[in-house]
């Protein structure tokens, strides 16, 4: 039976916390058989072994039944190959915040996979116009019919993190985003149960439906760096005008948040997600708006350079300890 997003198959490149939560949230929500691919075999190791607490945890608390768990679990397969992604119906890439990097493999992908495979990004900062420029075949330019093509089937899908939990994911059109590609991709975010609501920000394209909530949110992002959550975010972050404990207690007792942006462990704060992707976040916006809000704090490049990257090195802000 067709799907309205059309994945009947994903893969995701990327064994971290990102890309695991992204395959976590495929294969049990979505239903779709996910190929996870990963240069590091520890880190594929330790991926798989995150996702088996989760499974375990969910059916602990009775969220999902063990058949469910099994079924979810067996969704999921480990390839050696990107070019093993030749049959997949959409590819997320949540590798490392380096634009390099990104675009090597965008070219790679758009080469190798099949035309109609949409090519999405978990980029929390990094220009999707500039992820998708990469992907003009060499010898063809931007106007050339292979040129327009390939970079229209390229999409900014940001799950926040950790992906099971969080109920946000931004969509983010480059200049070239179709609007078939759009639709798609916010079909499969809602699908996972990060909800629908959403609009064509590409400067060419029609405005799109606003749909009801499932359980979540899917919010639309113009392609300017650090999209809308890391442009907010990074600066109180990177603020050196209090004390840890004293900037947190600002936010719960100042402007009623429930936990300051640096304690927050297990939502979307700099200990979580990692103080060195804090920093390449920080030197993408500043590199791109010439703001000096988002200069890097020397605190922050200190920290980074003692390997202080937070939850993940078990000190950051706060200490973690091992158990």
């Amino acid at each position: 039976m067709s799907i309205a997003h059309g994945v009947k198959r994903l893969g995701v490149i990327g064994a971290g916390q990102m890309g695991l939560g992204i395959a976590f949230v495929s294969a049990v929500h979505a239903k779709v058989p996910v190929l996870l691919h990963d240069k590091s075999v520890a880190q594929i190791k330790s991926g798989l072994s995150l996702m088996d607490k989760l499974l375990s945890k969910d059916v602990s608390k009775g969220k999902i039944t063990q058949e469910a768990a099994k079924e979810a679990r067996d969704r999921v397969a480990v390839v050696d190959d990107l070019k093993k992604f030749r049959d997949v119906d959409m590819v997320v890439e949540a590798v490392s915040e380096n634009l390099a990097l990104k675009q090597a493999i965008f070219r790679s992908l758009s080469a190798d996979l099949s035309p109609k495979t949409i090519l999405a990004t978990n980029t929390s900062s990094i220009s999707i116009t500039k992820i998708a420029a990469s992907t003009i075949p060499e010898g063809k330019t931007a106007s050339d019919p292979e040129g327009q093509a390939s970079p229209s089937r390229v999409v900014g899908l940001h799950f926040f993190n950790p992906v099971p939990v969080m109920k946000l994911v931004e969509l983010i059109a480059a200049v070239q985003t179709s609007k078939e590609t759009l639709e798609r991709a916010r079909a499969f975010a809602t699908a996972c149960g990060k909800g629908a609501v959403f609009r064509n920000l590409n400067a060419n394209g029609p405005m799109l439906t606003v749909q009801s909530c499932i359980c979540a949110e899917v919010t639309s992002s113009q392609d300017v760096p650090g999209f809308v959550a890391n442009a907010l975010l990074m600066p109180f972050l990177n603020e050196g005008v209090a004390t840890r404990d004293d900037i947190d207690k600002t936010f719960k007792l100042g402007m009623n948040h429930p936990m300051g942006p640096l304690q927050l462990v297990y939502l979307f704060t700099a200990d979580f997600i990692g103080l060195d992707t804090c920093l390449a976040i920080q030197q993408t916006l500043y590199t791109g708006t010439g703001d000096s809000k988002y200069r890097p704090s020397v605190l922050l490049e200190r920290m980074v350079d003692a390997q202080w990257l937070g939850k993940k090195s078990g000190k950051g802000f706060y200490d973690y300890p091992s158990e």
